[in-house]
Formats: structure tokens, sequence, C-alpha cells
């Protein structure tokens, strides 16, 4: 019955405007209308990435609950972890409308949102009213008027340091403009350095594109081991349309969901042979399968997002299920020892 109520509900939601789609399931989420199982683990999902402790590897992508409005009911829908935002130093409205995109036919989203948010101090002090749980953390964002983005990231950082079990320093969004100018290799080092000296104890991620060149992946590699980053989650959202069969395949954005899988995971595999940082590895998981073939590429963990708008919440716990699985039947006693496993695959 409880699947059934979920399919009906996305039907639903389906006939709306993504944006306001996506508000409604935030409400139906706080009102208790999704799949509460709580964490889902067992001793072969349980893992530990960057100090952090996870009942099992799969969590949401930043992007989902920007406001950090829904962390409760997050908490109890299956995930290992989750990560919300971004947060910029300023509330910001984002771009104009339609900004949001769905492609119903590639499983995929674009989107152009420009990280409306309310801002870090109302996101900040809902994380500090949070309460024991699962790791949460706090994607960080610069406003799209600043001066100096490299110290907004920091603000940011230094506000919510306190209150999350990690952060990640966003410069992979393709919606602000130059914002991936960033990822250059003296840009990020000089941010990533301003980040990390006012970060108190909390583990600082870092989040790249998928449209990187080898030599960018190399450059980000010897950035990160730098600085100290204590995971690089690997990807953001794509510009690439190739293969698309949606009538809204070209308009503006970051593309996410099931065509980006085959692009991020090769980004993970490469990444993963230049580094010993962890990996998270996003974009495109849709399936236990899915989420067991980027920890064989050496992912140490996975967060998903798009999938949810077609699979709903309960997903969640059919993927960490479905992983405990694939795992057991390919001869794997933890996550760790899958992590790289089938790397060669994708190189």
């Amino acid at each position: 019955m409880t699947a059934l109520i979920e399919r009906l509900g996305l039907s639903a939601l389906h006939r709306l405007d993504p944006e306001a789609a996506h508000g409604l399931a935030i409400r139906a989420l706080r009102m208790g209308l999704a799949p509460a199982p709580g964490p889902v683990t067992t001793p072969r999902l349980a893992t530990s990435v960057a100090g952090l402790q996870l009942a099992n590897p799969v969590g949401l992508a930043a992007g989902f609950d920007k406001n950090a409005t829904a962390i409760a009911p997050l908490s109890r829908a299956g995930f290992g972890f989750i990560e919300v935002g971004a947060a910029t130093p300023l509330p910001q409205p984002g771009n104009s409308k339609p900004r949001l995109f769905r492609l119903t036919e590639d499983r995929a989203a674009i989107n152009r949102f420009g990280f409306n948010n309310e801002g870090m101090d109302a996101i900040v002090a809902r994380l500090a009213q949070r309460g024991t749980g699962i790791p949460v953390g706090l994607n960080l964002g610069a406003n799209k008027t600043s001066t100096d983005r490299a110290a907004d990231f920091a603000r940011v950082m230094e506000t919510a340091r306190d209150h999350v079990d990690f952060a990640t320093v966003n410069v992979s969004s393709p919606n602000t403009e130059k914002l991936r100018d960033l990822q250059g290799k003296a840009a990020l080092a000089g941010l990533l350095e301003g980040v990390m000296d006012v970060r108190g104890a909390t583990p600082v991620f870092l989040k790249i594109a998928p449209d990187l060149s080898e030599d960018e992946i190399a450059d980000v590699a010897d950035v990160a081991q730098d600085a100290g980053v204590a995971a690089i989650i690997t990807t953001n959202t794509t510009l690439d349309r190739t293969g698309l069969q949606s009538t809204h395949r070209d308009q503006a954005g970051g593309l996410s969901g099931a065509p980006l899988f085959a692009k991020s995971t090769r980004v993970l595999a490469r990444i993963s042979t230049l580094t010993d940082i962890p990996l998270i590895g996003v974009g495109g998981i849709g399936s236990a399968e899915d989420a067991f073939a980027k920890i064989c590429a050496g992912a140490s963990a996975v967060q998903l997002y798009t999938a949810l708008v077609f699979g709903g919440m309960s997903l969640v716990s059919d993927i960490a299920n479905g992983l405990d699985t694939l795992l057991a039947q390919n001869g794997f006693e933890s996550v760790a020892d899958a992590v790289g496993s089938k790397r060669e695959d994708w190189l």
C-alpha cells in the first residue's frame, strides 16, 4: 500500500511545474508523508569516510534541501549521511524562473537555480538545532554579486563549522557565472587555504565538475592533496548534452541524472588513480547496481538526488539494501573491501 501511495504521489507531482513539485515534496517530508525506516544498516554496509561513521554509504546530494528545512525527516529516510545547501553568505533569489526542467525520457533534470537560498545565518541556525543523528554536511557557495568569492566560502565555513559534520567547497556549479573558474590550480589552492584556515575541526570536502580535462583532473588532485581536503565529491552536474531525447535537452544549466552516470564514473576512476583522498561518487545513481559500480570504480561512498524525482524516497532503502546484497554476492565483507576493485573497467 505504501508503494502504491508513493507512486500515486509521484504521478501527481509530475503533472506540476518541477520547482513547485519539489517544494511540495519538501512539505510532504516535513509532514511525515514519506518512508522513514531510519538509517538502513548491516555490518557489511556500515563504513567510515573521512572520519565520519556511516550506517551505510548512500548519501543525499546537496541541492535537495537547500535551506536545511527537512533535516529530521531526511535523516530517517534510510540515508547514511545527508548534505544540505548550498549556503551563501547573503540570501539570494537565484536565477529567474523557470530554472528546473524534468527530462523524463532521459531520467534526468536540468537546473540553473544559481544558488538560490535563504543565506547562511538562517541555514546555520537550523543546523544548530538539529540534534543528534546521521552525519549532516553543508555545501558552501558564493554570492553571485560577490567581489571576493573565495572569501565568501570562508565566511560560510566559519559560520557553520561548529554545527556540521562536514562542509563541501562547491566550485563546480555551472549556474553561477565564472564560478567554475575557481577550479584552476592557483585559484583553487587559494580558496581552499582560506577555508581550511577557519574550518576548526570540520572535515572539508571538495566538489568538482565532470567536464574537466585530464590535466585539470590532475591539477585538482594535486591541490586537494596539498590542501588537506578530507574527501572529493565526483561530480557535480554537466554541460554535456550528448544523446538526450527530451524536448528540454537544450535548456541552459547543469544536467543531472542517468545520462551523467558514465561520464562522472570515468572522472571518479581517473582521480582515484591520482590520490588516496576518499572519493564520494555522484552522478546518475538510480539503483543498487549503480551505487555498487561507483564504489567498485573507486568511491568510498555515494550520493544521489535526481533519481528521487523518478523513484521516490523509498528508493533510498532499496539502494542500500540492494547494495548489501550485491556486496555479499561478490564476496565483499565490507564496503571498503569493494572500493576500487573494478577501477580498470572505467579507465
